[in-house]
């Protein structure tokens, strides 16, 4: 059975090499808050709750990461708010572009999160834009 699990485990956690940062950051976020709640919630077999807990929570995190991502850029390029509402108004994230330091060519960018209308998340976030240099042929 343990090694069942830690198979089961292994190939869950596989996807993440393939992520971002801040993809990986909101997947193992939620991944450990989801398989905890699903323990808990699964009085039978807390197993099985924490591993369906689990997956579900790494891929709600990393879904949120990625709209947090793509929003403050958007904000970023921009130079004004966005807002995301989910389809029923429970939920909405906000991005507002603050101050703009030309000699590093970053942004902060305001984001907060409600939920049912109560703030969940409010954080500043450093946007910047980047220059990749490759060698060429």
């Amino acid at each position: 059975m343990k090694k069942a699990v830690t198979i089961v485990m292994i190939l869950a956690l596989l996807p993440l090499a393939a992520c971002t940062q801040y993809h990986t950051e909101g997947a193992v976020t939620g991944g450990a808050v989801g398989g905890i709640t699903g323990a808990i919630l699964d009085h039978r077999n807390p197993w099985r709750g924490g591993v369906i807990g689990a997956a579900l929570g790494a891929v709600l995190g990393a879904t949120i990461s990625d709209i947090s991502y793509r929003a403050s850029r958007e904000a970023y390029t921009t130079g004004r708010p966005v807002e995301y509402r989910t389809e029923d108004g429970r939920g909405i994230y906000r991005a507002e572009p603050l101050d703009y330091d030309a000699r590093t060519r970053c942004r902060k960018v305001h984001e907060r999160v409600w939920e049912d209308g109560r703030l969940v998340k409010d954080q500043v976030r450093e946007v910047c834009e980047s220059t990749r240099y490759e060698r060429g042929y």
